[in-house]
């Protein structure tokens, strides 16, 4: 049976699973697991191996996602506790290794290193040009070991990089030298004079191990890809870097190396290298040179290309001919039926050795298919590294598994003379790959010897000294293992067509003339090219962590830029934010907009009657408003239809229950949404006629809200109870509660300054949704010796004074009519993509942005999760309902949850630290913070401001709401308090509205 468990947005690096995959498959009663993000790419290897279940199907690629194989259920207990403590592991190394800063966003990464000159990814190729994009256009030169990028986007992206004067080095570039550090996958090679340009990364890392071992060094090996002179992509890297390297006064020597090239492009590159005042070797792998062209020293092998480039940079005359002899003697050479077998973790190493035996042999040509780079008559070489035995697994530079598998089933065939391996050190690669390999090889030998054959394995170690792994140490344990270990691969190669009597040979090389076809000056380098090889890298790091070691091992410096995919991988949604990107001036217009939010002034000026200054409550039809965007009686949940019928009862429209009821579901009532008449309310948000309402007004240019008056605790008509307590509570706040407090009010000078009151009460433990208790004993303060100088009944002042002490919530009503205030002035500018509006009916969830005007953008309303009264659980709990969100709209609620740590526990969000995380992340969706609100418990940083639909969608955190939970039945009232999230899918409605006004498709 398959079992599956997706760990919802929990990104994690495909190398980190990879391993994670292989330790958990070892696990007794696991047949097969697999371990991967829930993108596209990923779902067809889940398929390929019959593991894509429904629950994998349905996965965001920003999910984990854990499907394993087994007969029984308890192993998925096992593999779950492996996974959290396997992960854990990864955090305590980070931790105690005391890694490189990190950030969450281009932006965070540039702040912490302003000077950073180049990016280094290692991300799904399949959401990979758009980042490859955004650091271009951030002016960084690109090193991506990222593949799977296509090729148009490749083509693209180099022309846009020369375009700019950058470095694009990739996709597909596992290995570098940049100012004498190394980059990825890579060797550490000795500082000096010789500059690599290198169209394959394994090419690179024989060649410049080679140079190491003979005594020589490098200053740079510049990595491009392996397509990069591919006839469409035109050889755009390996150019520019060979005219900065001629530019560059340390390298003394130019070194190209290239897998098979298009011809017109390999002409190009010959040409550009004749125009060199510098010496060049190149060698183009798979091509025979039979001479040494112009001022071009022409290569066969890797081997021989390392010994002309230190030649050339020691002075010395470059021989004719380069071929050493073997330090092997072959008494009895293998029988005819004994063939070679290549098992290769390099591509580069697998094709030069496809290459000399195909000619040693004169087998025709080499091939590249499903891994094999030769397979005729028995003789097999494979790129272990191909896409083929890497999907859903890790690199064999990292993972030795199948060369593991594949050793011992090539050693038990009986026609199998020699296998021909490499072992590749450096950073990046397996920690003792010699270690992993050699039993294996002392154990076919001696399984081959028990059966009377004569078994063979000769290899090279792709390495030097400096390397983690040791190459001497390495070399001897496989040596030690029966193994013949040779100084190249070309030598190994050599060694096994040797062991079948058959002699590999180099004819002598002359130089040739070579007339230049273009004949234009050689172009000057870019300042940001030069500056990147004169100056030790400055890197942001995009995806695998531990490529940062190298980098500050050998002086660079480097930031690490946590990357999950943009918009949880939506592709759509990915384009349109790279094409926002590119649009000025929105970020100018946000800022506006949060200035106008700063700016304002509202102000607390009286209580009145709400059909005296709301006119859609005057129609001749019965009228009632109501929280969220626009909704029908039939969609209505149990609160909001029990609050509607309180309003019946309250208004005199019926006499029972069963006459509202009767009412409502006639149609004789018209519901309007209290934001369409300045108008906000708490819960159902139910506002009829005669009902008292607050009146706040933005002195910034005298925008009017209104909200009604908080009832306390209990059953109140806002969570939808409606009984006679609650209506005579209302009569009574319409009757007396609100003429008092007009009559005070009128008293003040032009009111209350809610600024002030908020900037004091958040200092006092309030956040303004679920904490008002500090902002109601303040607005007491305010209004009590207001209220005993008006002219009311000493009785009437003592009941609405006690009222006031009792209603550690009061304030909440006076914080939405001053958010309605607030934002009802700042969509006067109708531009930016801020969010004006949030709010919920119990039905859907509905926001508006300031760009967009009044459109309405809505999805389904989550549930609120949190803690629930004695004898209530989750079962009992109403959609989220209500536009006391305002709160969170201008920033306060939960945007501001470190500000109330007393309240964190009751919502059901834990403690401090919990309330800490949350202000945090809500701060990554924020254009700023408002320093009229400061918060002492977040080091006085303002409250959040302007929630940017752009940044919702890109890291697909939404906005958080404290809330009270009402019971889903009418008439039971409250029964719990907990947080809800926005919907995604508002913000991502919004912002395709928002890109179709501004043209983007």
């Amino acid at each position: 049976m398959l079992k599956t468990v997706v760990k919802p947005n929990s990104y994690q690096d495909s190398i980190n699973l990879m391993l994670l995959t292989n330790k958990i498959n070892t696990l007794d009663g696991v047949i097969q697991s697999q371990i991967m993000m829930g993108t596209d790419a990923n779902k067809d290897i889940f398929l390929n191996a019959g593991l894509l279940t429904d629950e994998a199907k349905a996965a965001n690629p920003s999910d984990m996602v854990i499907v394993v194989e087994t007969d029984d259920e308890a192993v998925v207990d096992t593999v779950l506790a492996e996974t959290e403590a396997f992960l854990a592991d990864l955090s305590v190394k980070k931790e105690a290794a005391g890694g490189p800063a990190e950030a969450t966003s281009w932006e965070e990464a540039i702040a912490q290193l302003p000077d950073a000159n180049m990016a280094l990814f290692s991300i799904p190729g399949e959401y990979a040009a758009p980042e490859l994009e955004r650091a271009l256009d951030l002016g960084l030169n690109v090193f991506s070991f990222t593949d799977n990028v296509a090729l148009e986007d490749e083509v693209r992206l180099k022309q846009k990089a020369h375009e700019k004067g950058l470095l694009f080095m990739g996709p597909d570039c596992g290995t570098g030298v940049i100012s004498s550090v190394p980059i990825a996958f890579t060797n550490v090679i000795n500082p000096g004079n010789i500059g690599i340009v290198g169209a394959s990364g394994t090419g690179i890392q024989e060649v410049t191990c080679m140079i190491d071992r003979l005594g020589g060094g490098c200053v740079h090996a510049i990595g491009t890809g392996g397509r990069d002179l591919n006839e469409k992509v035109g050889a755009v890297t390996v150019k520019d870097a060979i005219v900065a390297l001629e530019h560059h006064d340390p390298t003394d020597v130019i070194c190209v190396i290239s897998k098979p090239p298009a011809p017109a492009v390999r002409d190009e590159v010959v040409d550009l290298l004749e125009k060199c005042t510098k010496p060049v070797v190149a060698i183009f792998i798979g091509e025979k040179p039979e001479a040494h062209q112009g001022k071009v020293y022409l290569a066969h092998t890797l081997e021989e290309c390392a010994r002309i480039a230190v030649d050339l940079a020691n002075g010395a005359e470059v021989k004719k001919n380069y071929l050493e002899p073997l330090n092997l003697t072959v008494d009895e050479p293998l029988g005819a039926d004994k063939t070679v077998i290549g098992l290769y973790s390099g591509g580069t190493l697998a094709g030069e050795a496809a290459m000399m035996i195909t000619e040693a042999l004169d087998l025709g040509e080499i091939i590249k298919e499903d891994g094999y780079m030769l397979r005729h008559g028995g003789y097999d070489v494979i790129d272990l590294g191909d896409d083929v035995y890497t999907q859903g697994r890790p690199h064999p530079m990292i993972d030795p598994d199948v060369r593991i598998k594949m050793m011992r089933d090539y050693a038990a065939m009986d026609t199998t003379g020699v296998i021909v391996f490499d072992c590749v050190l450096g950073y990046g690669c397996h920690p003792d790959m010699a270690s992993a390999l050699a039993p294996v090889i002392a154990e076919c030998k001696a399984a081959a010897a028990a059966d009377g054959r004569d078994l063979h394995f000769v290899g090279t170690v792709v390495g030097t000294s400096h390397d983690p792994q040791d190459y001497e140490r390495s070399i001897k344990i496989l040596e030690d293992a029966g193994a013949i270990m040779e100084e190249s691969n070309a030598m190994a190669v050599r060694a096994a067509l040797a062991m079948k009597g058959v002699e590999f040979t180099e004819e002598d090389r002359e130089v040739v003339p070579y007339e230049v076809k273009d004949d234009s000056p050689l172009p000057e380098p870019s300042e940001a090219i030069m500056e990147l090889l004169t100056t030790k890298p400055r890197v942001i790091n995009v995806g695998v962590e531990s490529f940062n070691d190298p980098l500050r091992a050998y002086g660079a410096k480097s930031v690490q830029y946590t990357w999950k995919p943009m918009a949880g991988g939506n592709k759509r949604m990915i384009h349109l934010l790279t094409e926002l990107a590119k649009v000025e001036g929105i970020d100018e217009a946000n800022e506006r907009i949060c200035q106008r939010f700063k700016e304002s002034q509202p102000q607390l000026v009286d209580v009145v009657v709400a059909k005296d200054v709301i006119p859609e409550l005057n129609r001749e039809k019965k009228t009632l408003l109501h929280a969220g965007p626009p909704i029908t009686w039939e969609n209505m949940q149990g609160p909001m239809r029990g609050s509607c019928i309180g309003a019946a009862l309250f208004e005199g429209w019926a006499e029972t229950e069963e006459e509202a009821v009767k009412m409502l579901e006639a149609g004789e009532v018209e519901f309007i949404p209290c934001h369409h008449c300045h108008a906000v309310g708490p819960m159902g948000g139910i506002t009829s006629a005669n009902m008292a309402v607050l009146k706040v007004v933005n002195l910034a240019d005298d925008t009017t809200a209104y909200c009604t008056m908080n009832e306390g605790i209990g059953k109140v008509l806002r969570f939808g109870a409606y009984s006679q307590e609650v209506v005579d509570r209302l009569h009574w706040m319409a009757d007396e509660l609100g003429p008092v407090l007009s009559k005070a009010l009128k008293l003040s000078d032009g009111g209350i300054n809610l600024n002030v009151l908020i900037a004091r009460a958040i200092t006092q433990g309030d956040e303004f949704h679920q904490r008002n208790m500090a902002a109601t004993l303040n607005l007491l303060k305010e209004l009590a010796p207001l209220i005993v100088k008006t002219d009311a009944s000493e009785d009437a002042k003592e009941r609405v004074i006690q009222f006031l002490a009792d209603t550690d919530q009061f304030f909440l009503n006076i914080m939405m009519a001053m958010g309605k205030a607030i934002v009802d002035y700042v969509r006067k500018d109708e531009e930016g993509c801020v969010v004006s509006t949030m709010t919920r009916n119990g039905y859907e969830f509905g926001v508006r942005v300031t760009g967009l005007g009044d459109e309405w953008f809505c999805a389904p309303v989550n549930t609120p999760m949190g803690l629930y009264f004695t004898g209530f659980t989750a079962e009992d709990g109403c959609p989220d309902n209500g536009d006391s969100s305002i709160t969170e709209t201008v920033g306060v609620g939960g945007m501001a949850m470190v500000a109330a740590p007393g309240v964190t526990r009751f919502v059901g969000a834990g403690g401090f630290e919990d309330a800490l995380n949350i202000s945090n992340e809500m701060e990554q969706i924020c254009v700023e913070h408002n320093p009229n609100w400061s918060i002492p418990t977040w080091d006085f940083k303002g409250t959040c401001l302007g929630i940017d639909i752009r940044k919702v969608v890109a890291t697909g955190i939404t906005p958080i709401i404290n809330t009270g939970i009402a019971h889903k039945k009418a008439g039971i009232g409250q029964v719990g308090a907990g947080t809800v999230r926005a919907p995604l899918a508002c913000f991502e409605k919004a912002l395709e509205a928002y890109c179709a006004k501004l043209g983007i498709e």
